[in-house]
């Protein structure tokens, strides 16, 4: 049944997300909040189902990213490493008005923290941080504000388009040409161990698996992993941006690509969506409804803030602005969504580049409000 279930939550989900209101709809994010559901009447899915779907979908990110990402980062670094900066510092002081203010505990103010920007190593580093007794707080703030932290990005990437009236068709020009790089072929003939690039892509996800499996000790005692997320998207940038080792082709088809992230953000969506519907219900009873309220003010505090500073100070333009949102705020779901708005793949080059500093910048803010406050 529990093949039934994953297919279902992905049928209804996409139904829903695909009703319009004013020209915005769910897209995936449908699939999240039908996992909601079916997890809060108890149906469980394996951890795997979560597990498989983010390295599909991050490494398919990187394979698309890789062959314009580390020159595109070259050009544009510190503009990336600024906005991921901001992104983090606007939610780390969001968290902790949440605290100061409105006396939240500290160990469930920083499970909302990493449920708001989505982040599960923020989540690790905040119950490590917290004594045995809060760590369960944690995880109740987490389940709290992550529904809202994946929804509120993917509508915030709809909205300012249209709330802009932007062009869409003008804007992607603009963008693919300010990102345009000549990209050297190789002359030599490549040897493909497949027509689709399905070794290369296991290949790929393999090493991406044991990057994220490597902890680096942080002050304080606690481990720092990029983990499943951040691991496969490095090695996916790495594999496109190399192309090739000697005479090996690691290029993945396109259309390969395309179906992987798409149906790897829906696996990781019902997986990370039924398991927080688990007593969802019986939290907001039990802490109140202000706990969302609050998680909700911690997602869009750092949304805010990103997107002015990247527009007024920054002056980047409205593509990239988004795809570095998307990437400081640690949201998969949304650079999905994203690249249905704009229309292209090589949005996910922001993404790519704001999101390793974003990633490390949770863990450290997660843990050091847990320790400080």
């Amino acid at each position: 049944m529990e093949l039934v279930f994953v297919f279902l939550i992905a049928a209804i989900g996409y139904l829903i997300g695909s009703v319009k209101i004013k020209g915005i709809e769910l897209g995936t994010a449908g699939v999240l909040l039908v996992a909601l559901i079916f997890g809060h009447f108890g149906v469980e899915i394996p951890a795997f189902v979560s597990s498989l779907g983010i390295a599909l979908f991050v490494t398919s990110v990187g394979l698309i990213a890789g062959p314009k990402f580390f020159r595109n980062l070259r050009k544009n670094a510190t503009s990336y490493v600024l906005l991921g900066v901001i992104v983090i510092f606007a939610g780390t002081i969001a968290c902790a008005a949440v605290i100061i203010l409105a006396d939240v505990p500290a160990a469930l103010a920083t499970g909302l923290f990493a449920g708001a920007l989505t982040s599960t190593p923020g989540l690790a580093a905040a119950a490590e941080a917290a004594s045995a007794a809060d760590a369960q707080l944690v995880s109740v703030g987490y389940g709290v504000a992550y529904p809202f932290g994946v929804i509120g990005v993917v509508m915030f990437v709809q909205l300012i388009p249209k709330l802009l009236k932007v062009d869409m068709a003008k804007e992607r020009e603009k963008f693919e040409a300010a990102n345009a790089v000549e990209i050297k072929s190789y002359t030599r003939k490549l040897i493909s161990c497949d027509p689709m690039g399905m070794m290369s892509f296991a290949a790929a996800v393999v090493l991406g698996v044991l990057i994220g499996r490597v902890s680096i000790p942080l002050p304080g005692g606690a481990l720092f992993a990029l983990g499943t997320s951040g691991g496969p998207l490095i090695s996916g940038l790495v594999f496109g941006h190399f192309a090739h080792i000697g005479p090996i082709n690691l290029k993945v088809k396109n259309h390969v690509l395309e179906v992987f992230r798409e149906f790897g953000l829906v696996l990781f969506l019902i997986g990370a969506g039924v398991k927080g519907g688990q007593g969802f219900v019986e939290v907001l009873r039990t802490h109140g409804v202000m706990l969302f309220v609050y998680g909700a003010v911690i997602t869009t505090i750092p949304l805010l803030a990103g997107y002015f500073f990247a527009s007024k100070i920054l002056k980047l333009n409205l593509f990239n602005n988004l795809g570095s949102i998307c990437g400081g705020m640690t949201s998969t779901p949304a650079l999905g969504t994203l690249i249905s708005v704009t229309g292209t793949s090589e949005i996910a080059t922001a993404y790519a580049a704001t999101y390793p500093m974003a990633l490390v910048l949770v863990v450290l803010s997660a843990q050091f409000m847990n320790i400080i406050l």
